[in-house]
């Protein structure tokens, strides 16, 4: 039994995204959160390429010897690759920023525990 890779990238982009909601919602840890959204914007990723996959498809380029029908019939999605390469330039800037808070709320509350950080707001 052949499984075909598309089928695979599916189910491993579904795997990261469970992972990544999985830590986001369940783990205490900050950074552990901040690397379970990592996955879970990585398996989105993955999920677009995937869904722009085309059996056979060239690198969307025109070339002088080809005909703009043959082109047309031939060439792979060139929208999701930019919206993926969009997503991980604002995906790497914002983890960046989360990180820097997350350096920030250590240094006040002394802990990367949320519940921890949540009690003494509170307070």
């Amino acid at each position: 039994m052949v499984i075909d890779s598309q089928l695979m990238s599916f189910f491993t982009a579904g795997s990261l995204i469970v992972i990544g909601i999985f830590a986001a919602l369940f783990l205490d840890n900050l950074i552990k959160k901040i690397i379970g959204l990592a996955f879970l914007g990585d398996g989105v990723n993955l999920f677009i390429i995937t869904m722009g996959y085309k059996p056979g498809g060239i690198v969307y380029i025109f070339l002088p010897d080809m005909t703009i029908s043959n082109f047309a019939q031939t060439a792979a999605y060139p929208l999701p690759f930019a919206l993926v390469l969009t997503n991980i330039v604002i995906g790497a800037s914002t983890l960046a920023v989360i990180l820097g808070l997350v350096m920030v709320l250590n240094k006040r509350h002394g802990s990367l525990s949320a519940a921890k950080i949540l009690r003494d707001k509170g307070e």
